[in-house]
């Protein structure tokens, strides 16, 4: 028995050892899936984006503070976050360090090591940022590096023979880190300098060839508007934004129908309609406990069941992923650091606000998706029969032999179940916060109607605008003859390196 315990401890450490060592590139750079709508990597493993918004990670947190946070990122499951690489020029870190100092010739950060650390021993802006991207390296996390932010290039800021400097400096810098992501914009219209935005663009591409590119766009528009046949563009990425239905704010140029402010799924088949078809995810939805439309503190604030929401309707419309945020956290508040929107650091800190419910329930999603066969997937709203609109809409999304159904408002649901395979269906209910799982029974494949204040399903109507009772989730129906979930399995598999346990060593 003895033996039998130490050869179970024995396996125990090696397991653990295998997940600590265990990271998203080790499955191959990543690429374009062959359908054109998804990523993955090279040996053909899904990669389903599970982002975070920290854009200030690189000028608000220290070293200690940068650990911290990117250990909570992979424990809840996050393998992107997106990072503003400068938002001034020049920038400032925590610790007083330039990310210029002598304009746009870079030729004193020259290398992977600055040339100026190596003459004076300064830890600089650039030291400081190889440091996060080699944190997050080791806890399997890719860094979206949004290399200039959008409205710095509106003013003047960077030319055309700038960005081609500042390309070279980026690529030549960081073309051989594995988790690295390009990020072109920076919440800005592609019309505005887009000379500028190719320049950076392809100098990036000209010397690394190693990672995918896309563009951060500005609230309500999609990257493919201005970039669907550039070249250097691999997938595409849509900020749906932070406005409510109806809150219009008097934009001359607003790109939606009124009161569909809200509807971020619609982003996913207008970003389809530019050809070629590339994969595309919300880059940047509501974010949790910031205010509705930004720019009045009074307005109510968007909470977890908001930012699920947005999660689940973009990636059942098609998205290849999803990209959570939190206002606290983007900005990384604490007290002494002014807020731009809402409550400023000294009543909610970055750090606080990663216990926010929205933060932890991300992954979820992921886990979910992540249950099932993933290129097969497709959105597919005739499933749903008599559907709502807005709060009250449904949407649906299917492989060959399960079909996913997201219900905000815990209204009724009349589902086609013929849509998949099998005569038989075994159907699920998935609380979107929490994960947990319900077996609801077998069904015959037919048109049924569900309804969620009936015996069986034991829950009550979402209270819309409440972020921590909110109800919503997840209908699941499966082939009976296919065993992706388990009858008496009561919570969705974590698939994800959070809770893992890291080497220290590595």
């Amino acid at each position: 028995m003895r033996k039998k315990m130490m050869l179970i401890a024995l396996l125990t450490m090696v397991t653990t050892i295998v997940w600590a060592d265990q990271k998203p590139w080790d499955n191959g750079r990543l690429k374009v899936s062959d359908n054109q709508r998804f990523l993955m990597h090279e040996n053909g493993t899904p990669f389903f984006w599970q982002g975070e918004t920290g854009w200030l990670l690189p000028e608000r947190l220290d070293r200690a503070e940068a650990e911290w946070y990117l250990q909570r990122c992979r424990e809840e499951g996050y393998n992107v976050v997106q990072i503003q690489v400068i938002d001034a020029v020049p920038a400032i870190n925590i610790y007083g360090q330039p990310s210029h100092i002598n304009g746009w010739d870079m030729e004193a950060f020259a290398s992977g090591k600055s040339g100026l650390s190596r003459i004076s021993g300064t830890y600089t802006y650039w030291d400081h940022l190889d440091y996060i991207i080699d944190l997050a390296r080791q806890n399997g996390i890719y860094i979206g590096m949004v290399c200039i932010w959008g409205g710095l290039v509106k003013d003047g800021k960077l030319s055309v023979d700038e960005a081609k400097e500042y390309g070279t400096f980026l690529a030549n810098r960081y073309k051989d880190k594995p988790n690295i992501i390009w990020f072109m914009g920076g919440d800005i219209q592609g019309d505005i300098k887009p000379e500028v935005w190719n320049a950076l663009a392809t100098s990036i591409k000209a010397i690394d060839h190693n990672h995918l590119m896309t563009y951060h766009p500005r609230g309500r528009y999609t990257s493919a508007k201005w970039w669907s046949k550039a070249p250097w563009m691999d997938f595409h990425t849509f900020q749906s934004g932070h406005r409510r239905y109806g809150q219009r704010m008097g934009n001359a140029d607003y790109p939606i129908p009124d009161n569909t402010e809200e509807d971020n799924w619609m982003y996913v088949d207008s970003t389809w309609a530019y050809k070629p078809i590339k994969p595309v995810l919300d880059a940047e939805p509501s974010y949790e406990d910031i205010p509705m439309g930004l720019h009045d503190k009074t307005e109510p604030h968007w909470q977890a069941c908001d930012v699920r929401r947005y999660a689940y309707w973009s990636v059942f419309a098609g998205s290849c992923g999803h990209t959570y945020g939190h206002n606290a956290i983007m900005q990384m508040l604490k007290p002494g650091y002014p807020t731009s929107y809402g409550d400023a650091g000294d009543v909610k800190t970055w750090y606080q606000a990663l216990n926010d419910p929205g933060f932890q329930q991300m992954k979820f999603l992921r886990q979910l998706i992540l249950s099932f066969p993933y290129f097969e997937r497709i959105p597919d709203q005739s499933i749903i029969q008599d559907n709502g609109s807005q709060y009250d809409r449904l949407i649906a999304t299917r492989g060959n032999d399960y079909l996913l159904v997201y219900n905000y408002t815990s209204r009724d649901m009349k589902l086609d179940l013929r849509k998949i395979s099998g005569a038989k269906k075994n159907v699920w209910w998935m609380n979107a916060g929490t994960g947990i799982l319900r077996y609801l029974g077998e069904y015959d494949s037919k048109v049924l109607t569900f309804r969620h204040h009936k015996k069986g399903f034991g829950i009550e109507r979402l209270r819309v605008g409440d972020g921590t009772s909110g109800m919503d989730g997840v209908l699941i129906a499966i082939d009976a003859q296919k065993d992706y979930l388990q009858k008496d399995q009561v919570r969705i598999a974590n698939r994800t390196l959070g809770g893992k346990a890291r080497d220290l060593n590595e």
